[in-house]
């Protein structure tokens, strides 16, 4: 069995000033402090974080099956001492979706490949595995991931059950190349998820963030391997804004990149060709994406945090750095990019028809409420979906993501975004930051109310649930 690259930190309780005096941890991005998830009846000596390390919880128990038996009877176990469950792969989500005040199933060694049939393209895998491994061993078999995003850490649980997606106007997200689903129930039992044996739950199940067991393997609907020509280039920003809607629908994907203050965008446009890939040579892969995309936008982005007024000036500089790079190279290898700086994010979804609006608005918001921004913006694109609760359910989308780097007070410009996403239509991704409830989300989904029937019907007692689920599901109502 392989194991996933990435896992999530699992480290001893530390304290910053502002935990020292609240006794609570403080938010590593807003300063702000957060309270710790309840130790419950029994004393935890490990606190978990996510990828970002500003969203952490000390449970109850913190459970490694290794085996779906194993997985079953933890479940059952939490049942019996009345505790919530909550599932976590890479811990990639931005918000506290995992975080549990009772049991904490961590899925990194559930990460095998179980079955492939490349005939049928049908793969069957542990939910743990990450999207990098998971491509890795489908290229061995002469297979792929239609779609996959620019990060490619996150287990395929924790993808699909958030909607995670990649870019192109006629691609869906990861979860509608799931074709069958094996969740263990709050009683520990399974059940088999797909559109032959119940299409409703199949719907739900597909991003089902969670609330409904914990899913324990998926079978992906693969397609023979492809070599993808990416380009990467700065183009004129308001060129890119008015061409938009071409470039999307001209190529298999795009998206761009825009720094606030700077008039250039930086380009991704990745195209299927019938050539054999032409893998880059280490070291000069190594200079670009690591030296150049991660390290040295780092020194810019501390040098922002130090001296926040001069950020306009260093995103002018870092878009003028910026090169123009061409690659031919299996799909994995284009699609995904290491991402070493560490950040918090929100993104929304938009009906594609708004995207430029949106774009223009946060720009525009920026200048307006003097934020200080070191981040890009990013923009991408997804075709609608049938996923009771997916992003882009029922709509094609455009999807627009801010970020805010690492000790840097992020709330008063996601709430900015947000509020102007909301006019539009928008929807929040379901892994990275928002400030939605379920009173305010229910009208944003056709859906809402056959999720949250499901929901009451397959966990009638709330066990798979946490602060995140009361807050932005709200209560089942069993």
């Amino acid at each position: 069995m392989s194991e996933p690259t990435d896992p999530p930190t699992v480290a001893r309780a530390s304290s910053t000033p502002a935990e020292r005096a609240s006794g609570a941890p403080a938010d590593r991005a807003s300063g702000e402090p957060v309270a710790l998830a309840s130790r419950g009846s029994v004393a935890s000596t490990e606190e978990w974080s996510n990828w970002a390390g500003d969203e952490r919880c000390r449970p109850v128990e913190l459970a490694r099956p290794r085996s779906i038996e194993e997985l079953q009877g933890d479940i059952a176990r939490a049942a019996e001492r009345g505790w919530r469950v909550r599932a976590v792969g890479s811990g990639h989500s931005f918000s506290d979706i995992a975080c549990s005040d009772g049991l904490l199933v961590s899925l990194q060694r559930l990460a095998g490949v179980l079955e492939v049939d490349r005939a049928s393209g049908l793969v069957r895998v542990q939910a743990g595995i990450t999207i990098r491994e998971l491509s890795r061993r489908l290229d061995e078999h002469g297979l792929a991931l239609e779609n996959v995003g620019d990060i490619d850490v996150q287990s395929i649980a924790g993808a699909i059950s958030t909607a995670t997606h990649g870019t192109g106007a006629r691609l869906r997200n990861l979860s509608a190349q799931v074709h069958q689903l094996t969740l263990v129930l709050a009683d520990g039992t399974v059940l088999e998820c797909s559109r032959e044996r119940d299409e409703e739950l199949w719907r739900a199940a597909r991003v089902g963030l969670g609330a409904l067991g914990v899913i324990a393997e998926v079978t992906l609907r693969c397609v023979p391997a492809f070599t993808l020509h990416g380009v990467d280039a700065p183009a004129p920003l308001q060129d890119v804004l008015e061409r938009f809607e071409e470039l999307a629908l001209r190529n298999d994907h795009f998206e761009f990149f825009t720094f606030p203050h700077a008039s250039t965008a930086l380009t991704r446009t990745n195209n299927r060709v019938p050539e054999a890939p032409r893998p880059r040579r280490r070291l000069p892969a190594y200079v670009n994406d690591v030296l150049l995309a991660n390290h040295a936008f780092e020194l810019f982005c501390r040098a922002g945090r130090r001296f926040p007024r001069q950020i306009p000036r260093f995103n002018r500089l870092v878009t003028r750095l910026a090169g123009s790079t061409e690659r031919i190279d299996r799909s994995a290898a284009i699609f995904a990019s290491p991402r070493l700086v560490r950040f918090t994010e929100m993104e929304y979804a938009v009906p594609r028809a708004h995207t430029m609006q949106a774009v223009r608005g946060v720009l525009a918001l920026i200048e307006r409420g003097g934020f200080m921004v070191p981040f890009p913006i990013e923009v991408r694109t997804v075709a609608g979906d049938d996923a009771l609760l997916s992003t882009a359910a029922g709509r094609d989308s455009g999807f627009i993501a801010v970020h805010m780097y690492r000790g840097m007070r992020w709330r008063p410009y996601f709430e900015a975004v947000e509020a102007l996403m909301l006019e539009l239509e928008g929807r929040p991704h379901w892994g990275k930051r928002h400030f939605q409830s379920a009173a305010t989300l229910r009208a944003r989904y056709p859906d809402w109310d056959r999720f949250t029937a499901l929901r009451a019907r397959l966990d009638p007692e709330g066990r798979f649930a946490n602060a995140w689920t009361d807050r932005v599901l709200g209560p089942v109502d069993g």
